[in-house]
């Protein structure tokens, strides 16, 4: 009950941060939010990994995926002008800096694990979290980067809530014992119901098709999302992240839903809406 109490609270919280960062701040504070999260996120990513006694370039990874939310706004705010191969290009300019890095070191020893599980870090979390400032800056940015929060984690809460109640079969419990097949049903189900309750509010630019669409697909995706996390967080031998945010863990295990679903979204919004 106590630790329900804690993640409603926490989630609270989040709820009003979201509603502020999206419909009233400034588009800059709401890029400044993601990549608070990104830094957190890194941060944690590379202190779990540490924690199988691989000593990853920490904060390394941590400036060079600053980089990219970074960019993002930057390109997508107009700052940056003519800039359309930046993002490629920082992929590869991340890549070398990694390498240049680890040459730089006196220890060749797992040198590759190393540089593998830094870049790693920086696509999993950074990459693929900092879509949402792109998303923000579209059209109707604010109600998609709503539109896809909202179902996402609405889905993700109503997997752990029928799951806890209803319960009894086992997802995948070589990775994440406590996940059930309810839960997962009861997760799309949920992330389905969020995405046409949406609809009305969304409907003079986006079809109604589409929420039938996105529902199904951004609840599953977000599941995956988590059952990702909880892959990592087994083989590093850890429950949380950390323990930031009470009732919810760290950062990342904020996140975790959202990196799928993100870029998926973005993309999509960019073929059909």
């Amino acid at each position: 009950m106590k630790t329900f109490i804690n993640r409603c609270l926490s989630s609270a919280f989040f709820v009003l941060l979201v509603i502020y960062t999206i419909f009233i701040a400034p588009s800059w504070f709401f890029s400044l939010v993601a990549m608070s999260l990104i830094v957190l996120a890194l941060y944690e990513f590379y202190t779990m990994v540490e924690k199988r006694e691989l000593f990853v370039y920490r904060y390394v990874g941590i400036i060079l995926g600053i980089l990219v939310p970074l960019s993002f706004h930057l390109r997508m705010g107009m700052v940056i002008q003519n800039g359309e191969d930046i993002e490629p290009l920082l992929i590869v300019i991340v890549s070398i800096f990694t390498v240049m890095v680890q040459m730089a070191k006196p220890d060749t020893s797992h040198a590759l694990k190393r540089m593998s599980v830094t870049l790693f870090g920086i696509l999993y979390i950074s990459w693929f979290f900092s879509f949402i400032i792109k998303i923000k800056y579209l059209p109707h940015g604010a109600g998609l980067a709503a539109l896809l929060i909202a179902v996402t984690k609405g889905g993700d809460m109503g997997a752990y809530v029928v799951g806890s109640v209803f319960g009894k079969h086992a997802l995948i419990p070589r990775i994440s014992p406590k996940k059930s097949v309810e839960g997962l049903v009861g997760g799309l189900l949920i992330s389905l119901g969020i995405a046409l309750c949406a609809a009305p509010f969304l409907s003079h630019y986006i079809r109604f098709y589409h929420f039938l669409i996105l529902g199904p697909l951004l609840g599953m995706l977000g599941q995956l999302g988590d059952l990702a996390e909880s892959l990592i967080k087994r083989d590093c031998g850890v429950k949380d992240a950390s323990l930031a945010f009470p009732g919810l863990g760290g950062a990342l295990d904020v996140l975790d839903s959202l990196l799928f679903t993100t870029p998926v979204f973005y993309f999509y919004s960019r073929m059909f809406f």
